[in-house]
């Protein structure tokens, strides 16, 4: 596998490190909020607990952009 490099701001870079999560690699992370896959139906959660949900990966979605 080929690896790269991004060069980026350091304010893109610090917004970027606010969205990562602890166990997740760089290419996970970037695997993660780039996929277009539809999100899980969230069954086991009340209406307000999916709701919730919803709008916190909506708005971490946002925050990268």
């Amino acid at each position: 596998m080929s690896r790269t490099s991004i060069p980026v701001d350091s304010t893109t870079k610090e917004r970027l490190d606010r969205l990562k999560r602890d166990n997740e690699t760089w290419d996970e992370f970037l695997e993660r909020i780039t996929t277009t896959e539809e999100p899980i139906e969230a069954g086991a959660w009340s209406d307000e607990q999916a709701d919730r949900a919803k709008a916190s990966i909506r708005k971490s979605r946002e925050n990268w952009r």
